[in-house]
């Protein structure tokens, strides 16, 4: 009855039966004998009315079983407990006994999780175990209830008992359907039906994880309704709620049969998540659903420019150098402002070699980030002499890297501001010509933390935000802040934490030796593969003679 009457438990769904309370409350009274007897004429009836499942996983279980409740037995009577007594005053055996029926249990399933393969295909979370112990607690106190019913009045205290927990089940289950009901309402956009914006950034974020755990391919579609504002000024606003709520509609019966999560984004603003997708197939995917939607007639469409419904579309594909799903939103995002200015009406995959920034715009933000710069001038010169000669190095170097011009202009933009954080660290610390305390140098470390919410205040610094935050990881993994490794970091992170490392040995500091071009050079190739990326670091070592121990060579004779 009771494997019938399983208690649910919010937020996932999860279950779990109480025969393990029966087993148990067997044992304390009656001894380990009759409990296996109890279990076998248990596993015999299951065997029975779950034929379509594998013998070989009936056998497994009640193999299981049997060594759960022997070891338990034996911790119980190892600690003191006394079979067919109820001591309330000494708990530590029953509490052993469980401890060990527990650990046994989450032993035998990682086992069957590794034999089946599925420990590596993260079906295992270790969220499970947390999850298990909250349900085995219940298991003993219920174990208890029922040793106590048994004990005092045998038949009455079973069907106490089996009352009890079938209540449980329908109060739980009640509860469950309560908790689903609201969080699906907390979770959609009441316009559109769709889920909401909140909903989709936590989603996106374990997407994240798992593509980036997995290694597995995770695409994230933006797209924008055209016009839509012209659509909305003539049509009227009620008009335009149902272009959306219509539109919504049209996206959840497209997807449908996918394992795609859609949301609505914001205004006319919609996003799809594509898990075990690459940009091929979602481009593929999203370019019929263009010209679909083109084809479906809505009342009023006629009046905006296509004289259809359209959208425009961005794709960003996951990377192993996309460190964040903020970075991937913003990629999309880049993706989809380059599909508005190619006219509309298109979809456009993010691609370092289409967005780029025009020269105006470029030399707007570079005056932008000196003006911020400047404010190291009062405050620590060392800084603002530094930020400058790591720009130019970065001028130089990104001339000979084979990179995309938008790649070229962010690392040239991220090096003359990667220190910007530094700007809330004290004066006395920046200062400081002895050695930095172990507290006082925590506290610089921050600053490229500090220097990623400065930039996030705007928008279109978006790009430069993994290079101030992250140019101190190292290639070994064993830097700060993340502590990332090798091409998990982004690959213009990598690039900046050589120049400014270069810079930093070369100057002149109070509390450290200068070293020479010569010397420098040495240190990096020293820590090519550790500290560095080996490819660039060559690379760099490369420039640095060329541009400037050659040039020196040849003005010394």
């Amino acid at each position: 009855m009771l494997n019938n009457f399983l208690i649910h438990l919010p937020p996932k769904d999860n279950s779990f039966s109480m025969d393990s309370a029966i087993y148990l409350a067997s044992m304390f009274l009656y001894g380990i004998d009759l409990t296996i007897n109890v279990l076998l004429i248990s596993s015999v009836i299951e065997l029975m009315y779950k034929r379509k499942m594998a013998w070989w996983k009936h056998v497994f279980n009640f193999s299981m079983y049997c060594l759960m409740l022997v070891g338990a037995y034996y911790s119980f009577i190892l600690f003191g407990g006394t079979i067919g007594k109820v001591n309330t005053y000494n708990l530590l055996p029953y509490m052993i006994s469980l401890v060990v029926y527990f650990s046994l249990n989450i032993a035998f399933m990682l086992i069957f999780f590794f034999i089946s393969g599925q420990i590596f295909k993260g079906t295992f979370d270790m969220g499970v175990l947390f999850e298990s112990v909250v349900s085995y607690f219940v298991t003993l106190l219920l174990s208890l209830v029922l040793t106590i019913l048994l004990k005092e009045q045998r038949y009455f205290g079973l069907f106490l008992f089996t009352v009890l927990v079938v209540l449980l089940s329908f109060a739980f289950r009640k509860f469950l359907y309560l908790y689903q009901d609201i969080s699906e309402r907390a979770n959609k956009d009441h316009l559109t039906g769709l889920y909401n914006h909140g909903f989709f950034k936590e989603t996106l974020s374990e997407q994240f994880t798992d593509a980036k755990k997995l290694k597995q391919p995770f695409c994230l579609a933006l797209l924008d309704l055209d016009d839509f504002k012209k659509y909305n000024d003539r049509n009227g606003h009620l008009q335009g709620d149902r272009l959306l709520q219509f539109f919504g509609d049209l996206l959840k019966l497209e997807t449908k049969g996918t394992n795609y999560v859609v949301a609505r984004y914001g205004g006319e603003e919609f996003a799809i998540l594509m898990p075990n997708t690459t940009k091929k197939e979602a481009f593929s995917f999203l370019d019929r659903l263009r010209k679909k939607v083109n084809d479906t007639y809505f009342a009023g469409v006629e009046h905006v420019p296509y004289r259809c419904l359209s959208f425009s579309c961005g794709i960003a594909e996951y990377e192993k150098e996309t460190y964040d799903s903020g970075e991937l939103i913003h990629k999309a995002d880049q993706a989809l402002y380059y599909a508005k200015a190619q006219g509309k009406n298109n979809v456009q995959v993010y691609d370092d070699k289409n967005i780029s920034l025009d020269a105006i715009t470029f030399k707007e933000d570079l005056d932008t980030l000196e003006q911020q710069l400047k404010i190291f001038l009062s405050k620590d010169v060392y800084t603002y002499r530094h930020s400058k000669r790591v720009f130019k190095y970065a001028l130089e170097f990104s001339e000979k890297l084979n990179l995309a011009d938008h790649e070229k202009q962010t690392l040239i933009l991220g090096a003359l501001i990667h220190d910007i954080g530094k700007i809330e660290v004290p004066r006395d610390i920046l200062n400081k010509e002895e050695k930095l305390a172990p507290h006082e140098w925590e506290i610089v470390k921050k600053h490229v933390t500090w220097g990623k919410e400065i930039l996030a205040v705007e928008k279109r610094f978006d790009d430069l935000i993994p290079l101030v935050e992250l140019h101190h990881e190292r290639y070994d993994g064993k830097g700060y802040p993340h502590g990332l490794k090798e091409e998990e970091i982004p690959k213009l992170a990598r690039i900046l934490c050589i120049i400014d490392s270069f810079d930093a040995m070369t100057t002149e500091r109070p509390y450290q030796p200068t070293k020479t071009f010569e010397e420098a050079i040495e240190e990096i190739r020293c820590c090519e593969g550790k500290q560095f990326d080996p490819i660039y670091a060559e690379m760099f070592i490369e420039m640095i003679e060329e541009n400037y121990l050659k040039k020196h060579r040849f003005a010394a004779t």
